[in-house]
């Protein structure tokens, strides 16, 4: 076999039509051998021997694409002193394209010999691990775009590749649960004819489940345990993982894009798949542990964990810096991907051990080219010291709004000294945002997401529900902020049912109506259920995946106190939850770009300000009414004149004014709509009504008139511009 110098840069292996570059980075090693594998078993070792700045490089001739290869690295193995190395393990390649296979979770994948941490284990993993692969980078976009929605027009739609198509009635067997099956013609009408403007994919980098998920038969179901920054993981693509995968997923963006739909990658920098000192030797542990992770100070054999999974990646290191930044400027410009959901971001930002917003991470993004002009969405904490950072991200950035979700949750469930807090949720975090130069659309509002209750259980459930995860229900959030509306779980009680559709209702409403981009959980637009499991990332299963209102009866979900009827209730949600997405989509007013200033809007006949709170009796908010324990009501008007948007041939067009009516109490509660704001109001928003909006072009009300709210629930009043 021939082999050339090649070439220190790119690192990874990089297919030129020819053959094969192959680059690597480890300052631990002695010496490092590149292993192409064969079909038989057998392997064709070459030694890496040019080096440049630690990075071992050869060009081979005649190597193409579909190419299994490892590598295995001579040098130190000294745990107490941080140092990892040994031959015997076929290891990863950090930048490697696609990964065939999975891990058995044979002992010969361990450093050590099970029940002897301190020993040393020289079994071959090659027979027991996955393997990286060379790739055709080459691929047909056609004239693909970027939609580059604007964020105050962005509609978030979190979403698992798997779980969203696996049983979706239209889509053939051999689709689900993959890339093409998000590519389908079925799931795509459906994200546009919600309104949906962007697609939030839960982890797709290749990861692994962990060993003892798979002894206890079950899977890391949501993925959030990574091995490959640059790989599409192989087990979601229908027809091979020899690169197929890189394809297949590459056609699927093609296809979103062509809908103009973005597609967000949740990504996982923070930690990988290989764990704490007992995990296994994958990758990066056997190439250079000390560059790649954080370990103890005083004692490096242990990892220093701000993430709860066992290690921490090392962010002062340049080399891991460098490989978060090569992978996302990888799936940008050669996967097209439209952002990143930064996972437990707050540890990308512990450049020492502190969460540092100045940290050498947030450096380099500003200053990059590729990823500054990408959506930034981050995950603002982890589970270390000082770990909950919301508010607290660059300008750069946006932030899942945790302060949103839970005074949301707080009001509708009638917690108590909730309408101040929820005022300033409803109007985009000011007080989070506006001191660093940020605007509402830094905040991504969610109730739910896909840790912690579904849309329907968080209305359904008192209390977690998760013996199926074997952990005796010990796992996953005791807190929810949850209200079951009189009975836990399933039940035949029609007042029940009908408390907890106005309840969904209410959330998605108040979700749609609130400053800042929101983003829907999937399956919540029509209620499914984990049956009370709220940590379900180990069930990849009928418990987990989105069950779709038509599906065939053998596919339907549990009963939940009668098919027709449950039918029925998710199909009437889900027309509700459309509706409010395009009430959204067609005003401006609920998707300012700036803050509200309370002040009049200068231009305007009617002096009127850009905002202004009301009692249920009509009359201006004081100190007094926002303090008040027991006040779970109000009214806001927000001035249609106050924001405008280009009209068709450049011309300003002013939107309608709108009026929002708010009762969180369990009694109905009179509304007067307030006598200076508008002579004439239209209702078009009901929540007690049960498809949601008021039928035919609703109520007219006139200033000064009085509207009666059921117990918890909303309604909008519109004033024509």
């Amino acid at each position: 076999m021939q082999v050339w110098p090649g070439q220190a840069y790119p690192l990874g292996a990089t297919y030129d039509g020819a053959g094969t570059n192959f680059a690597v980075f480890s300052e631990a090693a002695d010496r490092i051998e590149l292993c192409l594998l064969h079909e038989d078993g057998s392997e064709t070792a070459v030694e890496l021997r040019e080096t440049d700045a630690f990075v071992r490089h050869a060009y081979l001739p005649g190597v193409m694409p579909g190419q299994r290869y490892g590598f295995r690295v001579h040098g130190p193995y000294a745990p107490e002193q941080g140092l990892r190395c040994n031959s015997a393990k076929l290891l990863l390649d950090p930048y490697a394209r696609a990964m065939a296979g999975a891990i058995d979770w044979d002992e010969a994948v361990y450093g050590y010999h099970f029940g002897r941490p301190d020993s040393r284990n020289d079994l071959d993993s090659a027979p027991h691990t996955m393997s990286s692969v060379v790739v055709n980078p080459y691929f047909d976009w056609g004239d693909d775009r970027p939609p580059r929605t604007d964020y105050h027009r962005t509609v978030i739609y979190e979403a698992h590749v798997k779980g969203l198509t696996m049983t979706h009635p239209a889509l053939p067997k051999e689709l689900r649960g993959t890339y093409a099956g998000l590519a389908h013609p079925a799931i795509v009408e459906h994200l546009t004819e919600l309104g949906v403007t962007a697609i939030e994919l839960m982890p797709v980098h290749q990861f692994v489940h962990d060993h003892r998920l798979v002894d206890a038969g079950m899977a890391n179901y949501w993925g959030y345990n990574t091995i490959g920054y640059f790989a599409p993981h192989n087990a979601y693509a229908s027809w091979g993982d020899r690169g197929q995968q890189v394809l297949e997923f590459k056609s699927a963006v093609r296809a979103l894009h062509k809908a103009g739909i973005e597609v967000i990658l949740d990504v996982v920098y923070n930690h990988t798949a290989e764990g704490n000192h007992l995990g296994p030797t994958l990758s990066f542990r056997g190439l250079d542990n000390l560059s790649y992770y954080r370990l103890v100070e005083d004692n490096p054999r242990y990892y220093m964990d701000t993430t709860g999974t066992g290690n921490s990646l090392l962010m002062r290191s340049p080399h891991v810096l460098q490989l978060i930044m090569d992978s996302l400027r990888y799936w940008v410009t050669e996967m097209h991907v439209d952002g990143f959901r930064f996972d437990l971001a707050a540890t990308l930002a512990r450049q020492f051990h502190e969460v540092d917003r100045l940290s050498s991470f947030f450096d380099l993004v500003q200053q990059d080219p590729v990823v500054s002009q990408v959506k930034l969405i981050a995950e603002p904490w982890d589970v270390g010291e000082g770990g909950y950072q919301v508010g607290n991200f660059p300008p750069l950035w946006t932030e899942w709004n945790g302060k949103y979700r839970d005074t949301v949750r707080d009001l509708w469930r009638g917690e108590p000294r909730t309408l101040a807090e929820f005022a300033s949720r409803l109007t985009g975090s000011s007080d989070l945002y506006q001191d660093d130069g940020r605007r509402p659309l830094a905040s991504v509002n969610f109730v739910t997401c896909h840790d912690g209750f579904t849309l329907r259980d968080l209305v359904s459930y008192n209390e977690k529900h998760n013996d199926a995860n074997g952990e005796g229900n010990r796992d996953g959030e005791s807190h929810n902020r949850s209200w079951n509306c009189g009975a836990e779980g399933a039940t035949d009680d029609p007042g029940v049912r009908a408390l907890r559709m106005r309840q969904m209702r209410n959330f998605i409403a108040t979700l749609m109506l609130s400053q800042g981009v929101p983003m829907i959980s999937h399956g919540d637009e029509f209620g499914r259920t984990q049956h009370g499991n709220n940590n379900a990332y180990c069930q990849d299963g009928e418990l987990a995946w989105v069950h779709w209102p038509g599906a065939a009866a053998g596919e339907a979900e549990e009963d939940d106190g009668g098919g027709a009827a449950e039918e029925a209730e998710a199909r009437a949600l889900l027309e509700f939850t459309r509706s409010m997405v395009w009430l959204r989509r067609d005003h401006p007013v609920f998707r300012r770009r700036r803050f509200f200033h309370g002040r009049p809007v200068e231009g305007t006949h009617d002096d009127l300000s850009d905002i202004a709170w009301f009692t249920p009796e009509g009359r201006e908010m004081t100190a007094r009414d926002w303090q008040a324990a027991s006040a779970r009501a109000l009214s806001v008007f927000l001035n249609g004149h106050a924001i405008s948007e280009p009209g068709p041939r450049g011309e300003r067009i002013s939107d309608d004014s709108f009026l929002l009516m708010f009762n969180a109490s369990p009694d109905e509660k009179e509304f007067v709509v307030p006598v200076n704001h508008g002579r004439q109001w239209q209702v078009v928003v009901d929540t007690a009504v049960p498809e949601g909006v008021a039928p035919g072009q609703g109520d007219k009300v006139a200033a000064g008139d009085r509207l009666t709210l059921v117990g918890r629930s909303l309604a909008v009043l519109r004033r024509p511009a």
